[in-house]
């Protein structure tokens, strides 16, 4: 509410997406203290990588929207406190509902490690965590070099896939959905709907497809583009499909 009055006030995008990763980032450790101390290592593990997540994804996208300015995701928004409000409201749902089998597991007490869950969610968690802030990285360096200007990113983790970076988003929050999994009966096992909410957000709401809707209003009439978007897979990381996509 605070950063939905101060991006309404100033008409700005620049705070929207770190609102998303501060929500993650302070409900983390507050959920963890919430039940008073007698929590494990695992438990404190799981906040401490959904900090690392929100800190790092938070720090990542303010940056960007500190040199890019407006986010056009928001054109038909900010100057609309109905669109907006909407769109702020579904976001804080969102993290909710992204959130839920983590709160119900760092809010538990009294329970036993589970190690091979946990060595394995976490890899996992790992895992999604590099390949989302390299692929980041890599875009980032590619959009701000002026000789890119016109070009489509293909390089890199990009050259394998055309969204590598949602890809490690799916991967680090199935990860930690892995780590609680052990602890989870009867109707907790539908806090899967966290998991499962931003996976399905990513592939068919606010990730790819807005993404995919753009680059081809943008690079549609380019072959090369196309020979890219026809030889390069969608999400996994996988090798392109014979031939030379070029630029």
């Amino acid at each position: 509410l605070i950063f939905f009055l101060i991006a309404f006030s100033f008409k700005t995008d620049k705070v929207t997406d770190l609102s998303y990763s501060l929500s993650f980032f302070i409900l983390s450790p507050v959920l963890l203290l919430a039940s008073g101390s007698g929590f494990v290592l695992q438990q404190l593990v799981l906040a401490l990588a959904i900090m690392l997540w929100a800190f790092r994804l938070g720090f990542y996208l303010f940056a960007r929207i500190l040199i890019t300015g407006t986010d056009e995701r928001f054109d038909d928004k900010r100057n609309n406190p109905v669109n907006l409000i909407r769109f702020w409201l579904l976001q804080t749902i969102a993290v909710w509902i992204i959130m839920l089998p983590f709160s119900l597991f760092l809010t538990r007490r009294n329970i036993t490690t589970q190690s091979l869950f946990m060595y394995f969610g976490f890899a996992l968690f790992l895992l999604g965590f590099l390949i989302e802030a390299i692929s980041d990285s890599q875009k980032f360096r590619f959009k701000r070099n002026l000789k890119n200007k016109g070009l489509w990113m293909q390089e890199g983790l990009w050259k394998y896939s055309r969204h590598p970076n949602y890809f490690g988003e799916i991967l680090l929050w199935w990860g930690l959905f892995i780590v609680v999994l052990p602890f989870l009966s009867g109707l907790s096992f539908l806090t899967i709907l966290g998991p499962v909410s931003i996976t399905l957000l990513l592939l068919f709401v606010s990730g790819i497809p807005l993404l995919e809707k753009g680059a081809d209003k943008k690079y549609g009439d380019n072959p090369q583009y196309i020979a890219y978007r026809e030889k390069t897979s969608l999400l996994i990381p996988l090798p392109q499909k014979s031939g030379d996509s070029g630029k």
